[in-house]
């Protein structure tokens, strides 16, 4: 059986002990040799996330399966494919229709037995949840930081950043700006408009110029405050 392995990591996991791509073409070389497969390559994707398949290896992977060049994808993980559900079960969708077999070391996974494509599902959405879970902390934090005031990313336009370094403070000049704005999209100005009024006004803009996008972005802000 012809294989290939796939490995990956992501900028923030290359000091984790037992994700280095060393470590797992290490694990994948092992394992075709524990079950007679025949390692032709091991491609790679350094320093990438597994957010979306925007992968220069994992592309190279699809076009190998594609061409019929192969019988076989190996990882070491799961997620090492990507975090979410779906880019996963479409890529094992994919292998499937193309008769490669997918396997994951750490996970067990062979998708040549029923359990093992069981299994592949229970897995893939154990991923997406534990990344679900990481971004619902995220937002609570940044929501909690924005409840009291404090920064969180960007200064948003309306607010500077007090002397602490953390807490945002208002700016009463683009408070005012922002009070004309929703006045102006109230009346029914659209966003062109509205940049047109404020321009002539002499309000001060973001950068060089008001812009629909920004006044759209405000809005939105202040709507969800």
């Amino acid at each position: 059986m012809k294989a290939i392995g796939y490995i990956r990591v992501s900028t923030e996991e290359q000091a984790r002990e037992g994700i280095s791509l060393e470590n797992q073409k290490a694990k994948i070389q092992a394992y075709c040799r524990l079950h007679d497969m025949f390692l032709d390559n091991i491609i790679e994707d350094a320093g990438k996330s597994g957010k979306d398949l925007n992968r220069e290896g994992i592309q190279a992977v699809i076009e190998r399966v594609k061409g019929h060049q192969i019988n076989a994808v190996i990882v070491y993980k799961l997620d090492r494919l990507s975090r979410r559900v779906l880019d996963t079960l479409n890529l094992i969708d994919l292998m499937i229709k193309h008769r490669v077999v997918f396997h994951s070391i750490t996970d067990s996974i062979d998708t040549k037995t029923a359990m093992g494509k069981f299994f592949l599902n229970i897995m893939a959405s154990l991923a997406q949840m534990e990344r679900d879970l990481i971004s619902e902390r995220t937002k609570d934090a940044l929501r909690h930081k924005i409840s009291r005031n404090e920064r969180a990313g960007q200064i948003p336009y309306g607010w500077t950043l007090a002397e602490d370094g953390k807490t945002l403070v208002m700016n009463i000049e683009e408070q005012e700006t922002i009070r004309l704005i929703k006045e102006l999209h109230r009346k029914g100005y659209n966003y062109s408009a509205v940049c047109r009024e404020l321009t002539k006004q002499g309000h001060q803009p973001l950068g060089s110029y008001w812009y629909a996008q920004s006044i759209k972005n405000i809005l939105k802000r202040v709507a969800e405050s």
